[in-house]
C-alpha cells in the first residue's frame, strides 16, 4: 500500500471533541519543514455537528470525500451504541474496497465493526467498552489490553488520547520514525508509548520514591543504549532487587525490561538508518547489539524488513 497523502475523518453525531482535535493536530499543518496532508472532516451531511461536550463544529464535507481519501478515520462519538446509517457503512466499505487504509480509535471501532470491516481481525477499543464490542460482534477478536492493533489495511486504537498513539504509528509506519518523531516533538508528545492499556488503569501511587528512582534509571538507560544493560544492572541502579525491579517496571510501563529495551534499541536504529549514512554494523553497536547480524535478525522479526531495505525506503541522507 502506498503512503497516504489524503486523509478524511468521519465525524459522527456526538463526536468526541478530543478525537477531532487529535486527528486535526496530527494531520493538520506543522510548518514548512514538515510535509502536509490533504486533511478534511466529513459528516453524514455538511453543516453543524454537535460534539460530546455540546460544542458544535462546522463540517464542510459530506461522505463523498471518503471516496478519494488514502486514509479514512472513523472518529468516536457519544451515540456509538446506535449503528451508523447505511450510507456511512457503505461509504466505509467502498473506501476499504478500493484500498484505502481504514482506522479508528476508542468507540470509533464500533463504526468499523458495524460496516463489517473488523470481521476476523484482532482489534482494540477503549477497555471500558471492549466487552460490549466483543458481545455485539463475536466475529471480531477484541484485545482490551493493546494501545493499538495494526492489521495492515485496518488499524484500531484504544480510548481517548490513545488516538495520538494510533496516528503517530501510522506516520511511523508509512513515512518512517523521523517524520513521526518530528510531528510528536511539534506536539510535545512522546513519539511512541510502550505497553498497553493496563498501565493506565487505576492503581495506588507509591509513597516511597520507587517510581522516581525507576524514571531516573529509564532515563539513564536511554542515554546508554550502546551498553549491554542487563536487568541486574538496571535493578542495582534503582536500588531494588531484580524481582522487585521487574515487577515495578511492568506495573509502570506495561512491558518487561527486555521488551522495553528491545523496542528502544530498534527505534533508535530506525532513526539512525533514516538520518545518517553510518554502516549498519556501526549502527548495531551504537544501539547495543553485538553485530549487524543480530540487529538484522531483530529488525526482520519486529519490522518485517532488513535494515538496508528500511534505509532504502525511509533514508533521507
Amino acid at each position: 500500500m502506498p503512503a497516504f497523502r489524503t486523509v478524511a475523518a468521519y465525524v459522527p453525531p456526538g463526536a468526541g471533541l478530543l478525537a477531532v482535535g487529535i486527528v486535526g493536530e496530527v494531520f493538520g499543518p506543522h510548518g514548512p519543514e514538515l510535509p502536509g496532508f490533504d486533511f478534511v472532516l466529513c459528516a453524514d451531511r455538511p453543516g453543524q455537528v454537535r460534539t460530546d461536550v455540546g460544542v458544535p463544529i462546522a463540517v464542510e464535507h459530506g461522505l463523498e470525500r471518503l471516496a478519494g481519501a488514502d486514509l479514512v478515520l472513523a472518529l468516536p462519538g457519544a451515540e456509538f451504541r446506535t449503528p451508523p446509517d447505511p450510507a456511512v457503512r457503505e461509504a466505509l466499505r467502498a473506501a476499504y474496497g478500493r484500498g484505502a487504509v481504514v482506522a479508528a480509535h476508542c468507540v470509533g471501532a464500533f463504526t468499523l465493526a458495524a460496516a463489517g470491516l473488523l470481521n476476523g481481525l484482532r482489534v482494540t477499543t477503549h477497555w471500558r467498552f471492549a466487552g460490549l464490542l466483543a458481545e455485539r460482534h463475536p466475529e471480531v477478536d477484541v484485545d482490551a489490553a493493546a494501545l493499538y492493533v495494526d492489521e495492515g489495511q485496518v488499524i484500531t486504537g484504544a480510548g481517548a488520547a490513545a488516538g495520538f498513539d494510533l496516528c503517530l504509528h501510522l506516520l511511523r509506519r508509512e513515512f518512517g520514525a523521523t517524520l513521526a518523531n518530528a510531528v510528536a516533538r511539534d506536539m510535545v508528545l512522546p513519539s511512541h508509548r510502550d505497553g498497553g492499556q493496563a498501565q493506565y488503569l487505576a492503581a495506588p501511587v507509591p509513597e516511597d520514591g520507587e517510581d522516581e528512582r525507576l524514571a531516573e534509571v529509564l532515563g539513564w538507560a536511554r542515554a546508554h543504549l550502546h551498553q549491554p544493560l542487563p536487568v541486574a544492572e538496571l535493578a542495582r541502579r534503582a536500588v531494588m532487587s531484580r524481582r522487585t525491579f521487574a515487577r515495578r517496571f511492568t506495573a509502570a510501563t506495561g512491558s518487561t525490561p527486555h521488551a522495553w529495551l528491545r523496542d528502544l534499541r530498534l527505534g533508535r536504529a530506525e532513526e539512525l538508518l533514516e538520518s545518517t549514512d553510518l554502516p549498519v554494523e556501526q549502527i548495531a553497536h551504537q544501539v547495543g547489539y553485538s553485530s549487524a547480524a543480530v540487529l538484522r535478525e531483530q529488525f526482520v522479526r519486529r519490522r518485517g524488513v532488513p535494515p538496508r531495505s528500511y534505509r532504502r525506503s525511509f533514508g533521507t541522507t
